[in-house]
């Protein structure tokens, strides 16, 4: 197959993402030394002192809500509704997966690793600042985790580019079949189901 230069750039990103990814992972490890916390079964500690420190820093509630603006505080109740679809959506799609990508055989995606709420651990947060941040690390992390099972899917069922430029597509779609090859598109259909299954770690 000849390799055109949008194959090549595909690539390049790829190493570059494989990069960036190993960077964060330092860059963590330096903040975690930075400001004095550690991660323990998954749960956040931070030293004592740094803890009496941020408790310090805390806005108290009667200064933040005088402070608040008014149009904050009438919409808040529209953003908090949101709640409802969220955890159905999470439930729908979770039970979507074991039934569904059991069947096909593949690899379920790991909740865990997308929906992260950790945020309430920070003692310079009030309680209203740390229900919108939890709300907030829930609702980006079930769309993450949604997109990542429809990606699984698609890859499964559906391998082929759009006809369009689409913006922010998963990186999966950078192996399919392209919009108007028939051929391409059956070759590649087992070849890609196969990969799924070998590439994608549970």
């Amino acid at each position: 197959m000849n390799r055109t230069r949008l194959d090549t750039i595909l690539e390049q990103l790829q190493k570059l993402q494989s990069e960036l990814d190993r960077e964060v992972e330092r860059v963590l490890r330096e903040k975690r030394d930075r400001f004095r916390y550690s991660l323990e079964k998954g749960r956040i500690r931070f030293e004592e002192g740094i803890r009496k420190l941020q408790l310090r820093q805390r806005t108290g509630l009667w200064h933040y809500f005088r402070n608040a603006r008014l149009q904050h505080v009438l919409t808040a109740p529209v953003i908090y509704s949101l709640i409802v679809p969220f955890a159905l959506l999470d439930a729908a799609v979770t039970f979507y997966q074991h039934v569904c990508f059991r069947a096909y055989t593949i690899p379920r995606v790991p909740r865990s690793d997308f929906i992260i709420v950790d945020r309430q651990y920070l003692a310079y947060l009030n309680a209203i600042e740390k229900i919108n941040c939890m709300f907030c690390g829930y609702a980006n992390g079930v769309i993450a985790y949604t997109r990542e099972i429809a990606a699984r899917t698609e890859q499964f069922w559906c391998p082929i580019k759009h006809a369009r430029h689409v913006r922010d597509t998963h990186p999966r779609m950078s192996a399919y079949a392209d919009y108007g090859d028939p051929e391409a598109y059956r070759e590649r259909l087992s070849e890609l189901r196969a990969a799924l299954s070998e590439n994608t770690p549970e």
